[in-house]
């Protein structure tokens, strides 16, 4: 489930960036100048936390019952007369 919330943070992050990265000016003087480097800043700190998520999620592990899986052997008595 917190995998597909990191991909849609991803894709929609994808998207801001897609229409935002066209209108910002980061060379210009200014608070224009200064709010763009700064939105792009954030992009990629939101980009990089999502991947590192993504990435480092730990595995789910399968279903293995304990009893199964360490109970120790049974030996066969065997009586003979």
């Amino acid at each position: 489930m917190n995998k597909n919330r990191y991909l849609l943070c991803l894709l929609l992050c994808g998207v801001l960036l897609y229409y935002g990265v066209p209108r910002l000016a980061p060379y210009q003087d200014g608070m224009a100048g200064i709010f763009s480097i700064a939105w792009l800043a954030f992009a990629l700190m939101v980009i990089a936390g999502n991947l590192t998520a993504i990435l480092y999620a730990p595995k789910k592990k399968k279903y293995t019952s304990k009893k199964i899986a360490f109970s120790p052997k049974k030996k066969k008595i065997r009586y003979f007369q």
